[in-house]
């Protein structure tokens, strides 16, 4: 209420707007967008490439009623905590905006980002946090990277100046805010470094021989999207997916990229021709190699097609399913409800200490793939089924596939419906397992749980360095 109506703020005599220069700005915090924090005059002060312990000038672009945004014009003194980025592309693909930000703060942030999350919104006893489980990798620990086509490629004011136009050829990531364009990517180091032979290699051969970028203003271009995928095992999938059916082109880049690169054990394409990129309802083509790859976790082996979702830090994935079952607390005899369960990672993994494991997804194709992977491993405790959860999750379920002793959660980041929270509130299970990857819609449904159960334990885990994401799990118990 301090600032909420302060029309302005002073820095020396000067009235703040856009373009007004910040002089010596202690950055104080830092938000969940990866943007410093710094306050003037009850001003709050968001500054780019930012982080705590900084001193910076800054040039305010974009004015607000209670704040404002504003780039670095100079840092005066650096935080002890800055670092310097690997990545050369830092500053402008939005992937890793924390980079700058040395690891174990970024993990401080990261669990003070629950802590907030919790204390704030909810309304519920939060007992201490245990301290955030870190990644054992922070480069090189993504499984899955996507990069984009297009023939509108990002270019930076001195790009700009220099002569170079965005009217050039890109494969990449696309640039926040900037659906139409894309910053062309050398070198990406969140998976190895094969993912960026392939990619290059790619880029290199589809311009030598004159094949069109995707322009997704007009939705003309022969290419448009690449996926790379690398599992423990040491197996590689690699999916192009074109506008175009034009099968010559297709065959003469999918050959050179199997004669080229022995690595890839799935070499698959596909032909897009709506205006989204969504997969799920595309016809994969296998042009060589295996229909998937498989990923061990425990002796357990997962089959990951091109459509499935598994985890893309499987290291810290294996950590994540290891505290769910911990907390759990099987004895191999309960009934346990895995809600949201996409292909059966976490029912899979949890079958052997319980007596029968029902998943819900809604997804047709990730329920196909949850129980080939039970069948795959030999596990005959688990039910899959597919369909809405707000739909299926009643009482008429509950007693045809029997009451839950255990439920363990992990829906998207928009959390649960109202309904579903409040019929596992209703379901009488003795534990429930939240996991999620959104503090903010835990905290939120977590108010409806609480009111028949209670947070026992909550443990975030760091799935993504240098993003501002964290994941956390919650587990609650019935109260008595």
């Amino acid at each position: 209420n301090s600032f909420k109506n302060w029309p302005y703020f002073r820095n020396g005599m000067e009235t703040i707007e856009k373009g007004t220069l910040i002089r010596d700005l202690e950055v104080i915090d830092i938000d969940s967008e990866g943007r410093g924090v710094g306050r003037t005059d009850q001003l709050v002060v968001f500054v780019e490439g930012a982080v705590p312990g900084d001193i910076v000038n800054a040039v305010v672009y974009n004015r607000k009623k209670n704040y404002c945004e504003a780039r670095i014009a100079g840092i005066l003194t650096p935080s002890p905590y800055r670092t310097t980025p690997r990545c050369i592309h830092f500053g402008i693909c939005g992937g890793c905006k924390w980079q700058h930000l040395n690891y174990e703060k970024q993990l401080y942030y990261k669990q003070k980002q629950v802590e907030d999350a919790l204390t704030r919104i909810g309304t519920f006893p939060v007992p201490e946090l245990r301290p955030i489980r870190a990644s054992s990798k922070v480069y090189q620990y993504r499984n899955k990277l996507e990069f984009s086509f297009s023939n509108a490629a990002w270019s930076s004011r001195e790009e700009m100046a220099a002569g170079k136009t965005g009217n050039q050829d890109a494969l990449g990531f696309h640039v926040p805010g900037r659906f139409d364009k894309v910053l062309d990517i050398s070198i990406c180091n969140l998976q190895d470094d094969l993912n960026n032979r392939i990619r290059n290699e790619v880029r290199d051969f589809t311009k030598r021989n004159g094949y069109p970028y995707f322009d997704l203003r007009e939705q003309t271009g022969w290419m448009r999207n690449l996926l790379i995928r690398s599992s423990n095992t040491g197996e590689w999938m690699v999916l192009v997916v074109f506008h175009d059916a034009v099968m010559d082109e297709i065959h003469a880049l999918m050959s050179h990229l199997r004669d080229r690169f022995p690595e890839i054990t799935s070499l698959l394409f596909a032909v897009n021709t709506k205006r989204n990129d969504s997969m799920s309802d595309l016809e994969m083509v296998t042009f060589s190699g295996r229909t998937a790859i498989t990923e061990v976790m425990e002796g357990l082996t997962f089959r990951i097609s091109a459509k499935s979702f598994f985890q893309t830090n499987s290291d810290q994935a294996y950590e994540l399913y290891k505290i769910v079952r911990d907390f759990a607390e099987l004895r191999g005899n309960e009934t346990v409800y895995d809600l949201y369960s996409g292909t059966g990672t976490i029912a899979n993994f949890v079958s052997a200490k319980a007596g029968k494991v029902i998943g819900i997804e809604f997804v047709n194709e990730a329920v196909r793939d949850a129980m080939e992977n039970s069948g795959l491993n030999g596990i005959k405790n688990t039910r899959f089924f597919a369909g809405d959860m707000k739909s299926m999750l009643n009482e008429r379920f509950f007693s045809e596939q029997g009451k839950p002793d255990v439920i363990i959660t992990d829906p998207p980041r928009a959390g649960m419906p109202g309904d579903v929270a409040r019929c596992i509130t209703s379901s009488g299970a003795m534990r429930i397992v939240y996991v999620s990857c959104n503090p903010s819609t835990q905290a939120r449904d977590l108010n409806i749980l609480c009111e028949k159960y209670v947070i026992k334990a909550v443990q975030p885990v760091d799935m993504f360095p240098h993003t501002t994401h964290v994941e956390n799990v919650v587990l609650l118990t019935l109260q008595p």
